[in-house]
């Protein structure tokens, strides 16, 4: 046979080859779990998420690790491997030996223009990591000379020598440690001064030539194959991102699903309240399994209006499947009717009806969720199947406070909040072992320091408290642990405390939008700007219409310095809903930045009009018209806020931000210092807001960032 010529086109690729150190002595569902949270840790890597979105990533699976190849970027894998690292120490039994190289691989494009590749650039990584124990990060000497032109590298890389592995080829290694980070021990293979080889062929020269060719070309097609597989698979996993935009979607074994709100049966007779409620207690008894993705009660309350097209619905929010139903209470009974449909077709999945006594509404709940969870094909460990079916209290008149506390707390306004922290009050009263009604307490708590002009003392112990109290009860909560996130970094500036709440959020939940974006607001307000963008991003990823999601993402971005992102983002945001007033602060704060001052006074003054008031809206207004050159116009800002501190409490931040753009720089300061006396919540955005730049070389001003732990 005539031999066939392959067209080959080299290029530099850069990879890391991650080992499951000890894997083949877990059991075999420990594999499956340990694979399962080393999945979510590379995923929540911010160099991972950003080398997806652009296209310049490829991930082949290993069976007991992986590789990721990253096509544009000779950092990225090492900066890749530090965020392992780094999430690992709340993993303790996670072991991990990971290795980097920039090699020689073959790129390939499909018919559909996309790019993969294939080839033996990989083998050296490998060759690399295996001369590691537990906790290396080991780089070939190639990387580890690219890195070291770089003074922030430099301290960090630690030669180790050259090994000989198989075919006599040696390889130099350099291990990658930090003070906190990586393993500075020595390898072991380097101490025993071990080498790796092949049976040694049976003769020189020729023949073993010929093996050798074999088998690289063993090795090129086996990588080809994976390439072409990995290709489909990575164009399964994309699709089109809610207003315009890309985004790229979770693993394939995963599914969207969105419990839209239960309408009534006859429309005469609603009970809001319920229908509601009944949505929002299926949610969180389906984001129970890590396999399915669902769209948070923030989310689908929108879609309570009895003309609502369920599937169009289904569309908005990226679902594949919609759970919708009919209910209708009457005296002590009540009728339920569940469906689930297909996005894609229409077609249903599954549906039943119900006909029971109200106090058996929480078999109604457990049928329907394990009704789902099987249509779904859902492969539930034990304790997921033991959480889909856990009732947090068996009190019908406590849950039904409890969803009333819900349907208050959820419309964001200060009026409804207030209502909203009675109800959970009353269910804890009636149920003090109620979990979810100390969580909605200390979430409602938490929403008033930063929606409501309301002193932090007056809110923020008491959301403390609450979310502790949740978690002693059920420490299992992930979005309970998100809530003592905030609190902990809102009150007690303890930062190493709230990412580690955020991180064991995630752990617990890895599609809990809320957890994830727990954890950008703790990396923003830090500084990690690229880490808090891939946090958030992934929280608008599971959560694509949350408004406050999106509007906050645009600020994360316009404290990163990258305002034409936050741009973007802002007026996306807009066009799902231009009433949301969030939006409209964040973009008179990018216009402010921009100097366009009289955009930005605009934007401010919808943000005022819409939150009814909120004095931040307000204070922005002075402070874009004082840098505008209207002195006069932030003057009387000024006074505004100071009349209105005589009615209710007016945080001192706000204040100060119009005195230091009106060059008051003692006033300002003096009232950023009564902020700090008075645990000013918006002081935790002084290292990276913008607008306190003119301040930043005061050493009064740098003395509040280090009592804050900021500095």
């Amino acid at each position: 046979m005539a031999e066939t010529q392959l067209d080959l086109h080299l290029e530099i690729a850069h990879v890391l080859f991650i080992d499951i150190v000890g894997y083949s002595k877990l059991l075999i569902n420990e594999q499956g779990e340990v694979l399962q949270q080393l999945n979510q840790i590379v995923r929540n890597t911010s160099q991972f998420r950003k080398a997806e979105a652009s296209g310049e990533l490829i991930r082949l699976p290993t069976g007991d690790g992986m590789i990721l190849v990253f096509l544009h970027s000779a950092e990225a894998p090492v900066q890749c491997a530090i965020e392992i690292s780094d999430a690992l120490r709340s993993y303790p039994k996670i072991q991990l030996r990971m290795g980097v190289h920039s090699g020689p691989v073959n790129q390939i494009t499909d018919v559909n223009d996309k790019s993969n590749l294939a080839g033996a650039g990989i083998n050296v990584a490998q060759r690399i990591m295996d001369c590691g124990d537990a906790g290396h990060i080991l780089l070939s000497k190639r990387v580890a000379d690219d890195l070291a032109h770089y003074r922030q590298w430099q301290s960090c890389l630690h030669d180790v020598g050259e090994f000989e592995v198989k075919h006599g080829v040696k390889i130099h290694v350099v291990n990658l440690y930090t003070d906190d980070l990586g393993n500075a021990a020595f390898p072991q293979k380097f101490k025993q001064g071990t080498k790796e080889s092949l049976a040694p062929p049976t003769r020189k020269g020729e023949g073993s030539q010929r093996i050798i060719r074999i088998v690289g070309v063993l090795i090129a097609a086996i990588g080809l194959l994976i390439g072409f597989w990995f290709l489909w698979q990575r164009g399964a996993q994309k699709g089109p991102g809610a207003a315009g935009g890309t985004t790229v979607h979770a693993a394939s074994n995963e599914k969207r699903i969105a419990v839209l709100p239960f309408k009534p049966l006859t429309p005469e007779n609603r009970d809001q309240i319920l229908e509601l409620g009944m949505a929002d207690s299926l949610i969180t008894k389906l984001s129970s399994s890590r396999q399915v993705i669902v769209r948070s009660l923030a989310s689908v309350r929108k879609y309570s209006g009895l003309d609502q097209d369920s599937l169009a619905a289904g569309r908005e929010l990226q679902a594949d499947s919609v759970l919708e139903g009919n209910l209708q209470k009457s005296g002590d009974h009540i009728r339920v009717t569940a469906r689930l449909i297909s996005v894609a077709d229409g077609a249903s999945l599954w549906a039943g009806t119900f006909d029971e006594k109200m106090t058996d509404v929480f078999a109604v709940q457990d049928a329907i969720s394990q009704r789902v969870a099987d249509a779904l094909a859902l492969r539930l460990s034990g304790q997921e199947k033991e959480r889909l079916i856990r009732r947090y209290t068996d009190n019908v008149e406590a849950y039904q406070l409890y969803l009333t506390g819900r349907y208050h707390w959820a419309k964001f306004t200060p009026p409804d909040i207030r209502k909203g922290i009675g109800f959970f009050q009353q269910a804890i009263q009636l149920d003090p072992k109620y979990a979810l009604a100390y969580f909605g307490f200390a979430e409602a708590n938490r929403s008033l320091a930063i929606n409501a002009d309301v002193p932090s003392k007056d809110c923020l112990p008491q959301a403390k408290a609450a979310a502790i109290k949740a978690l002693e009860i059920d420490d299992s909560l992930a979005e309970a642990h998100a809530s003592l996130s905030f609190s902990l970094i809102w009150y007690d500036w303890d930062w190493d405390g709230g990412a580690r709440e955020a991180q064991r959020a995630i752990a617990l939940n890895p599609n809990s939008a809320h957890s994830h974006f727990a954890l950008a607001h703790v990396l923003s307000d830090q500084g990690r700007h690229d880490q808090a963008l891939a946090e958030v991003a992934r929280a608008r990823e599971l959560d694509p219409v949350f408004l406050l999601y999106r509007a906050l993402e645009g600020m994360f971005f316009h404290h990163a310095r990258r305002d034409a992102e936050a741009l973007d983002r802002l007026q996306k945001t807009v066009d799902l809903d231009p009433n949301f007033w969030v939006t409209h602060l964040m973009l008179g704060k990018v216009y402010t930045q921009q100097r366009k001052y009289s955009e930005a006074i605009e934007e401010f003054g919808k943000a005022r009009e819409l939150s009814h008031g909120n004095s931040e809206a307000i204070a922005s207004v002075g402070y874009a018209a004082a840098l505008a050159g209207d002195k006069l116009k932030a003057q009387a800002v000024v006074n505004e806020l100071k009349a209105l501190s005589n009615e209710h409490y007016v945080p001192p931040v706000n204040v100060a931000l119009v005195l230091s753009a009106l060059g008051e720089t003692d006033k300002a300061l003096a009232s950023l210092e009564k902020g700090c006396a008075e645990r000013d919540v918006r002081l935790t955005l002084l290292k990276v807001d913008p607008r306190w730049d003119s301040l930043r070389s005061d050493p009064r001003f740098i003395a509040i960032l280090k009592r804050i732990g900021l500095q």
